[in-house]
């Protein structure tokens, strides 16, 4: 068999995001224009420009529509602008105050619907950041503080999105229970495991089961130091969230369109017609990134030398969305790199598996990289240039040691968001 690894490794990753761009599949869950009463779309997430553009491609011109939609700076298609509804632009992945304003604006939007009114909301991962809007009495800064901590601590991404909607003016229902009495329609691209609405862009049209008492032992499992406004709020409940059953959610329903298990089978099969085996392991892994990524390096040792579980050669799949516990604040990487380093020390140049990982909004962290690629002689390749793994883990600078390699994997923003993807190819 003739195929050249990095090559296969890019196409199956392209796979993957194709499989999650709105365009291909958005139309067909849209709701009818109501026979009375208007239509007002809002949403936020890395992937609200291209969900607005599926939209406005698919509505009837002759139905009225209107909103507001924010998305991450730069993730828009070049030299698309929509015609019937506002897009604005926010920071991820920590909110800044055009964000703040966006949360506010479609607050005001909702208000005063009726019962013949219809909300489309389109939600994508990003979205907490994207709609920052602090609860009553937190400054934006303390949000911002408090955000940036969570990053740091490698909390899982449902824990975050509790403490960010208890701390939020429109997440965990808020905005849902906002628009009420009009009829509430959210179309989701999901980016967390298990494809949880409550929990995709901290859920802001959906009922939230956590409470504040939820938050408050996050954050101090996590060691994370409150404001004190915040952590009044959240001690009293009056931060509480809408919970199952509220009235105000009767007319309110989700649908997620897009998942990570769609893409990863999407690669999948591009990996079969290229006539290799394909396994997926799951869409919903969690855990440190680089232990991640040491666990998949010892998987495809074993199917390398042993043929177990798998015969070679063969696509391993996977996806998720691990965390980084920062050590070094001023190095430079995401997710997938770390994954990355952690694969390469646990593959220590094991002939024939190569490996690729990256965001599938084609960023990873907050670098220009999607990811990057681990390849047989990546450690020696390094050695060479006197750059250790075991020192960029340590140093949380995955950037600049696969940058110095030329491994780095830049696709710019893909207008999608279907979380971690990776792949080890056993050749």
């Amino acid at each position: 068999m003739s195929l050249e690894p990095r090559s296969v490794l890019r196409a199956l990753y392209d796979a993957a995001v194709a499989r999650a761009l709105p365009g291909r599949m958005l139309a067909g869950y849209l709701p009818a224009p109501p026979a009375q009463g208007r239509t007002l779309v809002l949403g936020a997430g890395k992937a609200g420009a291209s969900m607005l553009e599926a939209l406005e491609a698919a509505w009837p011109a002759d139905a009225p529509l209107s909103g507001l939609v924010v998305t991450r700076y730069g993730h828009r298609r070049p030299g698309w602008a929509p015609q019937r509804v506002e897009l604005v632009e926010a920071a991820h992945p920590v909110p800044d105050a055009a964000g703040a304003r966006a949360a506010a604006r479609m607050l005001d939007l909702a208000k005063g619907l009726s019962a013949q009114d219809l909300v489309i909301v389109l939600i994508s991962g990003g979205g907490s950041a994207l709609l920052g809007l602090p609860a009553p009495g937190i400054a934006l800064a303390d949000k911002q503080a408090v955000n940036r901590a969570l990053l740091a601590s490698g909390a899982a991404i449902a824990e975050m999105n509790c403490v960010r909607k208890h701390l939020s003016a429109i997440k965990g229902g808020r905005l849902a229970a906002a628009c009420a009495p009009a009829r509430v329609v959210t179309l989701l691209i999901s980016d967390v495991p298990g494809d949880d609405p409550a929990v995709i862009a901290s859920g802001p049209t959906v009922a939230d089961p956590t409470s504040c008492a939820d938050a408050l032992e996050i954050l101090r499992r996590h060691a994370i130091e409150l404001p004190p406004a915040a952590r009044r709020g959240l001690e009293s409940g009056a931060f509480e969230t809408v919970k199952p059953g509220d009235a105000r959610l009767a007319k309110a329903r989700a649908q997620v369109i897009a998942t990570p298990q769609q893409s990863l089978e999407a690669a999948a099969a591009a990996a079969r017609a290229l006539g290799l085996d394909a396994h997926i392991l799951s869409d919903a892994i969690e855990g440190e990134s680089h232990g991640v990524g040491g666990v998949h390096a010892a998987l495809a040792r074993q199917v390398a030398r042993r043929g177990q579980p798998f015969a070679r050669p063969c696509a391993i799949l996977s996806g998720g969305e691990t965390t980084v516990t920062v050590r070094n604040r001023a190095g430079r990487g995401g997710r997938a790199g770390e994954f990355l380093l952690g694969c390469a020390l646990g593959l220590q140049g094991e002939p024939g598996v190569w490996a690729l990982a990256a965001d599938t909004d084609g960023i990873d962290g907050v670098q220009d990289n999607a990811g990057a690629i681990v390849t047989p002689d990546t450690l020696a390749r390094a050695a060479a240039q006197g750059a250790s793994a075991a020192r960029a883990l340590e140093a949380n600078s995955a950037y600049d040691f696969f940058a110095a390699l030329g491994d780095l994997v830049v696709t710019g923003p893909t207008l999608t968001n279907v979380n971690d993807f990776r792949v080890l190819l056993v050749l």
